[in-house]
């Protein structure tokens, strides 16, 4: 299926938020820990809820919008507490501030997908937004001299695990689902991310959660299911 110059442009747009994603929310770990991290740059459901109301003329079904609330006030207890115990030494303000800018890009790319999935092949859409989004990482490493050789052996097979993991079948399950389910249902799924990495970083680098994050991550879960039932039902 041969691509027509509006769905070229706009893939490539994608992939250029998609670049902008990682770039912002993979430097806000530098200076805010995992769980804050996370838990700001899903807040795409807020912004995508917005926008696909006013863009697109979406409106959720009353459960999903109790779902999207629930999330939401997770995510927002998970902020807090962390930012309240944030180690001596680290820069939460603009750390959490980068998430959110990697929030921000990450549904603008779901936004673009959900119009492109109605009537793009999976492949031919992966295969264009995931390889500018490639490109512009390798050009920006560049710019800003950063070398992209010399790292050991363990730290270029995580990179790879990185790469056919999360990115070839996580992101790629999202973009598969955006042709079935709402983009504001997607970005409610993505709202799992701040249990798992958290849980994560407890054990490989030993950061605790308090007891408010705990309900947080109780809440995220639970809004994840309402908004599952909303979008069943729509």
């Amino acid at each position: 299926m041969a691509l027509n110059q509006r769905q070229a442009l706009l893939t490539l747009g994608a992939g250029f938020f998609l670049a902008l994603h990682f770039a912002t929310w993979i430097s806000s770990l530098e200076y805010t820990s995992v769980a804050s991290s996370t838990a700001l740059v899903t807040t795409n459901l807020l912004w995508i809820g917005i926008a696909s109301f006013v863009l697109f003329d979406e409106k959720p079904r009353w459960l999903m919008i109790v779902g999207m609330a629930v999330s939401i006030s997770g995510s927002v207890l998970i902020f807090w507490s962390d930012s309240s115990t944030s180690a001596p030494g680290s820069n939460p303000l603009l750390g959490n501030f980068l998430a959110l800018a990697g929030s921000w890009c990450f549904s603008a790319y779901l936004l673009i997908g959900r119009r492109l999935r109605a009537d793009m092949p999976l492949t031919a859409y992966i295969w264009l937004a995931y390889g500018t989004a490639a490109l512009i990482l390798v050009m920006a490493c560049q710019v800003a001299g950063v070398s992209l050789i010399g790292y050991s052996t363990p730290a270029y097979l995580v990179a790879l695990g990185m790469a056919v993991g999360p990115q070839l079948m996580g992101h790629t399950a999202y973009n598969w689902s955006l042709k079935h389910v709402s983009s504001t249902f997607v970005a409610v799924v993505t709202l799992g991310e701040p249990v798992g990495s958290a849980a994560l970083a407890w054990v490989f680098f030993g950061e605790t959660f308090a007891f408010v994050q705990g309900i947080g991550f109780v809440l995220l879960l639970a809004g994840i299911y309402l908004a599952a039932r909303g979008e069943g039902r729509a």
